[in-house]
């Protein structure tokens, strides 16, 4: 009697490896799930949908976008450090995401290093600072400073979320430019643009492709980028350094994950899909035409350039001393 648990647990030993390698010769044996932490019509939304309907055609199988917003994608992490590891439940998340919120939050209920596997790193772009073309009067960085002083900490400004990039974007520009402006986060990107189009906030610190056709449309005004040089669909906005503030060159990016413990076989099977759907012309001229830069590489150059952002963001919230407050 007391043999018999062991002896069933002996005869699964052998059962596992082979679960996990039909469950990578048959991927994908149903639709995949491709979960986006934040509201319809930002980045990470972006990404997600232009990769999921190139893939599909690739895998055989529907790839489907689902929306789960909440503090700054630890909802939707929970979810999928849950998930099976195969290869049918993926993330796409943001810098916050993937890295800021390790920096930012010492109780994060994720370690986005050890909870996930790592996929690719699918794009980057600059953050763009961006006021209401109506309803601000500023045209230019020295111009909304001088304004935002006379204010005396009564401006607000909208963000995709608390620990976003937008958000140590804008408390990086204070820090510099001796400004108090006052945070309001909302679940994305998409959502923040909005606000600031109603004239709810006064500026904004977005993801380029989040803002391109507003910017486009004239609804938002461009002031700066915060690249390295001026980008290309942004030609006449000057860079941060070309507007006084050096050491101010911070690059947003979205990486696809899977849940912990997947196969190396079946990551690269999945990781592999990804990128060619990423790199596929009309998908990747779809996405440069709104501002990402599509990078696209493999899962072990994603983890260590993940790891080196992760070091870096810790660096840059305890010498400015943000807190997740």
């Amino acid at each position: 009697m007391q043999r018999r648990p062991l002896l069933a647990l002996a005869g699964l030993a052998p059962f596992a490896p082979a679960v996990l390698r039909a469950q990578e010769a048959n991927w994908p044996a149903r639709p995949v799930s491709m979960i986006v932490p934040f509201v319809a019509g930002g980045p990470s939304d972006i990404v997600a949908r232009a990769a999921s309907q190139r893939m599909a055609q690739t895998i055989g199988q529907p790839v489907v976008a689902e929306n789960r917003p909440g503090a700054n994608g630890e909802v939707a992490a929970r979810v999928v450090m849950r998930a099976a590891p195969d290869g049918h439940t993926l993330m796409v998340g943001s810098i916050g995401v993937w890295a800021i919120n390790a920096a930012l939050r010492p109780n994060l209920s994720y370690d986005p290093v050890r909870d996930f596997t790592p996929l690719t790193l699918a794009v980057t772009n600059p953050n763009v600072l961006v006021v209401n073309t109506e309803k601000h009067p500023t045209t230019d960085v020295p111009g909304l400073i001088e304004w935002l002083k006379g204010r005396r900490g009564a401006a607000s400004y909208s963000t995709s979320g608390v620990g976003s990039s937008d958000q140590l974007t804008t408390e990086l520009f204070k820090l510099r430019t001796g400004t108090e402006i006052t945070h309001v986060p909302y679940t994305g990107g998409a959502a923040a643009a909005t606000d600031l189009i109603a004239g709810n906030v006064d500026i904004s610190f977005q993801n380029l492709g989040t803002v391109s056709g507003h910017i486009a449309g004239g609804r938002l005004r461009a002031l700066m980028v915060t690249g390295e040089r001026r980008h290309p669909t942004l030609p006449n906005v000057p860079t941060a350094a070309e507007c006084g503030l050096q050491d101010f060159v911070v690059t947003s990016w979205q990486a696809f994950m899977a849940p912990p413990n997947m196969a190396a076989p079946l990551r690269d099977r999945v990781a592999g899909a990804l990128r060619d759907a990423l790199m596929q012309p009309e998908v990747k001229t779809r996405l440069e035409g709104i501002g990402f830069d599509v990078i696209a590489n493999p899962p072990e150059e994603y983890s260590r350039f993940q790891q080196a952002e992760i070091a870096r963001w810790r660096e840059v919230v305890q010498r400015a001393n943000i807190t997740a407050g």
